[in-house]
């Protein structure tokens, strides 16, 4: 990874190309941040910075956090991620990274959490088909056969059940930056993020880039 960079995602809109075409976007705040730590192959294994964004007072975080701060000699941030990247050559602790890191055209790939959908049956979790609703059925929403009786008297391994849905970390890979606008500090990404409105989302460049 070359770079990367922390955002909070602000939601979805569209704008028009140069032909007219309709793009939709989502606006994501990104940055500023600030880096709290490097960690390098002597002292640490590798290499990596980690970033701080976003403001909270001094009051809701805990010791070893204001330790940490206090160390690096920062104000407090409300999130902290880390980065491995490919080269930390010429960055130092206290350096801000803002939006203009990427350009228009770049691939990134944004990993963040999704939407958490609570406890969900098969139907929604799973797609499955439910069973007729008439004629005295008595099955409508159930997940259907838990399998064999006897041998192996047991619920196999895999099988779709209903349980806790979302709130899951997923990674979208190869998205592209249509614009980046220094004066409010946003970058307009083309297609959807995971997580809701005010999502914390880690924007880094592609590992996979298409050619």
């Amino acid at each position: 990874m070359k770079k990367a960079i922390i955002g909070k995602k602000i939601g979805m809109t569209q704008i028009f190309d140069e032909k007219g075409n309709v793009i939709p976007v989502t606006v994501v705040e990104a940055g500023p941040c600030i880096i709290s730590q490097i960690k390098t192959v002597e002292t640490d294994g590798y290499n990596a910075v980690q970033l701080g964004f976003g403001e909270v007072k001094e009051k809701h975080i805990n010791k070893p956090e204001k330790g940490h701060f206090a160390k690096a000699n920062l104000t407090a941030k409300k999130h902290l991620r880390e980065f491995r990247l490919d080269s930390i050559e010429g960055m130092k602790v206290g350096d801000e990274i803002k939006a203009d890191i990427f350009e228009a055209g770049e691939k990134i790939d944004v990993q963040g959490i999704t939407k958490g959908k609570g406890f969900q049956g098969v139907i929604k979790r799973h797609g499955q088909h439910r069973g007729p609703m008439t004629h005295g059925s008595m099955y409508h929403r159930r997940p259907g056969s838990m399998g064999a009786c006897a041998t192996p008297s047991r619920v196999m391994k895999g099988k779709k059940l209903p349980g806790h849905m979302g709130h899951t970390t997923v990674t979208v890979q190869n998205l592209d930056v249509v614009k980046v606008d220094m004066d409010k500090n946003v970058i307009l990404i083309k297609g959807s993020m995971p997580g809701p409105k005010g999502a914390i989302l880690k924007i880094k460049s592609a590992v996979k880039a298409s050619k």
